[in-house]
């Protein structure tokens, strides 16, 4: 991973917040699992909506009873 230097600006309160919410002791180990945690969900968004648009073909419950009936459950 590249490591990148920068000076910013952030309120020193919303930090601290989110330094002791997240247990973390430096403030650049808080910023840097905030940016992953936003990259985190906005991946996980994208791929809800893509499982949203696959038709299965048939009621999950459904399936689930074809699945059971097929292993002998």
């Amino acid at each position: 991973m590249i490591r990148m230097r920068t000076t910013l600006d952030l309120p020193e309160g919303l930090v601290d917040e989110a330094r002791k919410i997240a247990g973390f002791k430096s403030k650049t180990d808080t910023v840097v699992y905030a940016l992953q945690e936003v990259v985190r969900r906005k991946r996980k968004d994208d791929l809800m909506a893509l499982l949203r648009r696959i038709d299965f073909g048939g009621a999950p419950a459904a399936m689930r009873r074809k699945d059971r009936a097929r292993a002998g459950v």
